[in-house]
């Protein structure tokens, strides 16, 4: 299956080419570090690109000061990895263990040098994505996850880190081996997040760790764009893209990690170009590379609270706060593309909520993957999502129920996967079978499966809901129509000319979220990237003199 980056250890090594080298040189200029100095530290902003001249650059450990792997950089390499295009935080030690030249040249310099020579700009992506990828495979990095696996608010923690390919070690505090209890000594046995030697955040969430990171960027720099996206599954990603490659300047807002729903898919198998499958989260990151080369911004995990229109016709979006900040962030744009997408609706039981992250999850991945091991696990739903998600957890689960309401996949799935899902013996389907209760305090221990052959109770400890397509509409504050569903209607239905323009001057819509499209991911990726011509026609008008 593909993966977001290259084999970094099958990988050709290719020097950049000479001339590439003295553009670099020409924006940049050279530096000698003394043997021992540091490079690069846990924690700074990735603001400078590095390319090694003569000596040497590695990787420190920063517990005990020794070479932390066998690998190095040498001359004709250079220093960073993909958070370089976002100016994401490091989070790797980088030293000169010899007297080490180098040319060093700013980042956005570097990235409009990559922008007008696109030779140097794929070399460099794709060595930083492959090393991305063997970074997140290995959780080569400092951030370390402690908590309970058990615990929802480290669950949360974990699946952002994990949805954003950022590489991390999890240490669980019911586990007993010698690495652990000296980690959780060190943090007095309560949940934190630990980056490096010196950082310690307390009560961990998503976006304390973003902050950190630097993805939560500083929208403060910036408040006014062209676009203003808000979303970052498919349909937005790839406006991203498109949006860049015109020059636009624009933001995506995304309240969790790219990928949206589709970021839950473990394998998509028929999404032309993919012979062998990609998981939705690694498609969408690919897509978010491409848009961060263009100069795209991406800011996550915030939220549009609401959304208001200026008289001069600017549209302000209003982000959510954390506890303890009193101001909320504001984001004003010229145009706003809806692509929020939908969310799994909860089901109507009794003890829901309290046993969410607790046995109850709404995605399959290798984070979710893990809790159902040596148990059997459920998965509710008919379409393809939840057939995909039967289909990965059957590789860790003691057995994989498919609660299915109707009689048949046929009108919600595809052909493909369903035949599969009929022949796999680790698989078995129950149609017109519903969940009707849950059984468990502090963790899911079983459910109860009703079907016209009577109520049957199964013992499970991992249950995932993919069912419902609610839409995520509430922000837009009535500024523009939808259905009764709440779905955003589009085109003709509100006397537009084109199908992804709303009935509001300056607001579209694409993707599962803009009623009658079709819910597939190829379908989002495809409005996505038709829509930025109409919206760069839109504020084109909108700029011209009177």
């Amino acid at each position: 299956m593909e993966q977001i980056g290259p084999d970094l250890e099958t990988m050709k090594r290719v020097p950049l080419a000479q001339e590439h080298v003295d553009a670099i040189a020409q924006i940049g200029q050279e530096r000698v570090y003394a043997a021992g100095d540091i490079v690069a530290d846990i924690g700074d902003i990735m603001d400078t690109f590095v390319y090694v001249i003569s000596g040497e650059l590695e990787v420190v450990n920063p517990y005990n000061g020794e070479r932390l792997l066998e690998s190095s950089l040498g001359p004709t390499q250079f220093l960073g990895e993909i958070g370089f295009l976002n100016r994401a935080t490091n989070y790797l030690r980088m030293r000169a263990p010899v007297e080490t030249k180098v040319i060093e040249a700013p980042r956005t310099a570097m990235l409009d040098l990559m922008n007008r020579v696109p030779e140097l700009s794929d070399h460099i992506i794709t060595v930083f994505a492959a090393r991305r990828s063997k970074q997140f495979e290995l959780s080569n990095g400092t951030v370390k996850v402690v908590g309970a696996d058990r615990d929802p608010q480290v669950q949360a923690v974990e699946r952002f880190l994990s949805r954003n390919r950022i590489p991390f070690q999890s240490f669980d505090m019911d586990a007993r081996d010698a690495a652990t209890n000296h980690i959780c000594d060190m943090t007095g046995h309560e949940p934190c997040v630990i980056v490096g030697t010196d950082t310690k955040m307390d009560d961990p969430t998503p976006r304390k760790v973003a902050q950190f990171l630097n993805l939560d960027l500083d929208i403060c720099s910036s408040r006014d764009y062209d676009l203003l996206i808000v979303g970052g599954g498919p349909a937005g990603v790839a406006a991203a893209v498109y949006a860049g490659s015109e020059g636009l300047n624009a933001i995506v807002i995304e309240d969790m990690a790219i990928g949206g729903q589709a970021g839950t898919s473990s394998r998509i198998e028929n999404y032309m170009g993919f012979p062998t499958g990609i998981s939705g989260t690694d498609l969408t990151y690919r897509g978010q590379i491409q848009a961060m080369k263009f100069g795209t911004t991406f800011a996550m995990p915030r939220r549009v609270k609401r959304l208001t229109r200026r008289e001069d016709g600017t549209y302000c979006a209003t982000l959510d706060t954390d506890d303890g900040e009193t101001a909320a962030d504001e984001i004003c744009a010229k145009a706003v593309l809806v692509s929020t997408g939908v969310q799994y609706s909860r089901l109507p039981l009794e003890n829901l909520r309290e046993l969410e992250g607790a046995g109850i999850f709404y995605s399959a991945t290798e984070m979710e993957a893990r809790f159902c091991a040596k148990t059997e696990a459920v998965v509710i739903g008919g379409g393809n999502s939840a057939g995909q998600a039967a289909m990965y957890l059957s590789r860790s689960a003691a057995h994989v129920h498919l609660v299915v309401r109707s009689g048949s996949l046929a009108a919600s799935m595809s052909s493909y996967l369903s035949q599969r899902l009929e022949a796999d013996p680790r698989i078995t389907i129950h149609y017109n079978t519903s969940v009707t209760q849950l059984h468990g305090e502090e963790w899911l221990d079983a459910v109860t499966f009703t079907s016209p052959d009577g109520d049957r109770r199964v013992d499970t400890r991992a249950l995932f809901i993919m069912i419902g397509a609610a839409p995520n509409t509430d922000w837009l504050s009535g500024l523009v129509d939808v259905d009764e569903k709440g779905f955003v209607l589009t085109g003709a239905s509100v006397g537009r000319e084109t199908p992804f323009e709303t009935g509001t001057d300056g607001i579209f819509a694409v993707g599962d979220v803009r009623a009658g499209s079709v819910k597939r991911v190829a379908s989002a990726v495809g409005e996505g990237s038709v829509v930025v011509s109409r919206i760069w026609t839109y504020l084109d008008e909108l700029d011209a003199p009177n």
